[in-house]
């Protein structure tokens, strides 16, 4: 016997509006109807609920969400393989940077002292979470040529890497209610052009790609936007222009 949407709300812990809303995009639409019009969710209902529940766990947007579980090749089983090793990875990143915090506390407190590299201990440049999802986006070459180029640096050189990634967008979070089309913000832009390509393989096209995705996928604009409100759109202009105004 299915169940209603008042009780799937109950049972799963999230609002009706919720769920309504997944139905309104296409996201979980129930298999059945009452007689009355309300909707019935269905024990393979719920399994999609389920699945869609993991995927925002780890960060997914709903547009992706919607993109992965709506294919045809879909494979609940697959499914539910990749998000367990994501969902052991994220718990090992989080280990560590618990750890880390604990550690820089006691520091802070003067209890002990923190060497430079054990202040950084618990970041981990070397693993990319959106790894699978930017093969599926670029392809396998792309992300291999990037993983070889970063895997060929040195702790010190990632560091330094990170710094220069905050250090240009802080630059541009500063420039962000200029015109994009500025000479100082594609000046701007171009160095994070520069930059990307040192760890991968970024041509305009795929640059201007990317500038869209900072927009379209919300951990990345959360992420970016933390820099200054409104930043992942305003780098997607920025970038969007210079792609279209690159020779090499």
């Amino acid at each position: 016997m299915g169940m209603t949407v008042k009780q799937v709300a109950d049972l799963v812990g999230i609002s009706v509006r919720t769920l309504h809303h997944y139905d309104e995009i296409g996201l979980l639409t129930p298999a059945d109807t009452s007689s009355g019009g309300y909707r019935i969710y269905s024990d393979n209902d719920l399994e999609r609920l389920q699945q869609i529940l993991f995927y925002k766990e780890l960060g997914f947007p709903l547009k992706r969400i919607s993109e992965i579980i709506n294919d045809p090749s879909f494979n609940r089983q697959e499914a539910l393989e990749t998000q367990h090793s994501m969902l052991l990875e994220k718990r090992r990143r989080l280990d560590n940077m618990i750890a880390l915090v604990e550690q820089t506390i006691q520091s802070a407190k003067g209890e002990i002292e923190m060497t430079n590299e054990e202040k950084f201990a618990g970041f981990d440049f070397s693993r990319n979470p959106y790894e699978q999802e930017a093969r599926d986006r670029w392809g396998d070459k792309a992300v291999d040529d990037s993983n070889q180029k970063i895997g060929r640096m040195t702790k010190e050189e990632q560091q330094t890497l990170g710094e220069e990634m905050n250090r240009i967008y802080r630059n541009l979070a500063g420039l962000r209610h200029k015109d994009p089309a500025s000479t100082e913000v594609q000046t701007a832009i171009a160095e994070w052009f520069r930059l990307l390509n040192k760890m991968g393989s970024y041509s305009p096209e795929a640059f201007k790609g990317l500038g869209q995705m900072y927009v379209d996928d919300e951990r990345f604009t959360k992420n970016i936007d933390q820099f200054g409100s409104g930043l992942a759109s305003f780098m997607r202009d920025a970038m969007a222009i210079f792609a279209d105004n690159y020779h090499s």
